[in-house]
């Protein structure tokens, strides 16, 4: 090895490549953004300015994921993390699955006994 191999300094990037994504029904966002290693989920979306983009956004109240698993915001981040931010639920999903067996069973389109589909073989 020679002396000016041991005076070479190696770049080390201090920067990760990520994106942040956020969407309502009509109006998505995807955000590529450069940040600091050791940046956490929520510095990350402070840092995107996605929510000056949409006023909706709460960070006490959205939860946030990494490529569609659930996440903190004090999670620090790896290079080409996607940060999805999730809008709330509008109806709980069992309550409306619960609605429409009901309602099913009150039309004749579900068996009153069981709730799965009418046989139209089996005799009345």
């Amino acid at each position: 090895m020679s002396n000016n191999d041991e005076n070479e300094m190696v770049a080390v990037d201090t920067q990760l490549q990520i994106e942040v994504v956020y969407g309502t029904p009509t109006k998505q966002k995807i955000l590529v953004v450069s940040v600091d290693k050791g940046c956490t989920i929520e510095q990350a979306i402070e840092q995107s300015g996605i929510q000056s983009l949409f006023a909706d956004i709460d960070l006490n109240k959205n939860k946030v994921g990494i490529w569609n698993r659930s996440a903190k915001l004090s999670d620090v981040l790896n290079d080409l993390d996607r940060i999805e931010i999730y809008r709330p639920l509008i109806a709980d999903p069992k309550e409306v699955r619960k609605r429409r067996a009901e309602k099913a069973k009150e039309e004749g389109r579900a068996d009153k006994t069981t709730g799965g589909r009418v046989n139209p073989l089996r005799a009345s």
